[in-house]
């Protein structure tokens, strides 16, 4: 590091005295050192004109669509989480959700939902606080369903790109966590209160954000691919009617 910033205080001095040199021939072939100023300080004060072009206006607008370029892809990786995990996790997790009649016919996305439709219903969804209990699912299923997909979930956190999406990450880790608390336990039948109590709370978090980044996934499909949106409204988790045959 130190080599590095010294390699640069050096170039600076060196370019320094260069445009140094170069102004004092000037001034030794046409004797004026008031033309000299007079450009002299025109350039300087461009600089900070050049400073709020190139980098903060230029530069903020290539990080910006560098940025969305990198979300973009990062919707295929989300995609690829809901077929091989989210989706069918969505449905074990609302088992455990007594109170799931109160949104499940609110998502019910249809082909003609506009972008104040999908805010109303995540705005449900956020409001929507139940009463997770973690003794009315299978427990022993979701966990045999997450410890196969243990591989899968970590192979997507080695994307660098998802330290761009906060949402995603936040899920995965939650969806981390409720495998390895139901991996180190071995007969989920019989455990004491506080442990059901604590899985409920595990489970909540993880079904509560697999939700609204499904939204976010739907509403990302209905704008952009009509074709995958088709197939996700035909294997809607929370549809009772959805059936893969197109009708």
């Amino acid at each position: 590091m130190k080599r590095f910033f010294g390699w640069k205080i050096i170039l600076g001095m060196l370019l320094v005295i260069l445009s140094a040199a170069v102004y004092y021939i000037h001034f030794l072939i046409f004797r004026d050192a008031h033309h000299i100023f007079i450009y002299l300080i025109g350039d300087v004060a461009f600089v900070f004109l050049e400073v709020l072009l190139v980098t903060m206006i230029l530069h903020g607008l290539l990080v910006h669509r560098e940025k969305q370029a990198i979300l973009k892809k990062l919707d295929m990786v989300i995609g690829t989480f809901y077929s091989e995990v989210g989706t069918e996790l969505l449905k074990k997790c609302s088992s455990f959700d007594p109170e799931v009649f109160k949104i499940k016919q609110h998502l019910v996305v249809a082909k003609d939902w506009s972008d104040k439709e999908f805010f109303r219903v995540k705005k449900q969804i956020v409001e929507h606080d139940p009463d997770i209990d973690s003794k009315r699912g299978d427990l022993a299923e979701v966990k045999d369903f997450l410890i196969g997909k243990r591989q899968f979930l970590l192979n997507l956190l080695e994307n660098p790109n998802l330290l761009e999406h906060d949402i995603f990450t936040n899920l995965l880790w939650a969806v981390f966590h409720l495998t390895d608390e139901l991996a180190h336990r071995g007969d989920l039948s019989g455990l004491p209160e506080t442990d059901y109590e604590h899985l409920a709370g595990d489970i909540k978090r993880a079904y509560h954000q697999l939700i609204l980044q499904w939204l976010d996934y739907m509403q990302h499909l209905k704008q952009d691919y009509s074709y995958l949106f088709s197939l996700a409204m035909r294997t809607n988790p929370f549809d009772p009617d959805a059936s893969i045959g197109v009708k």
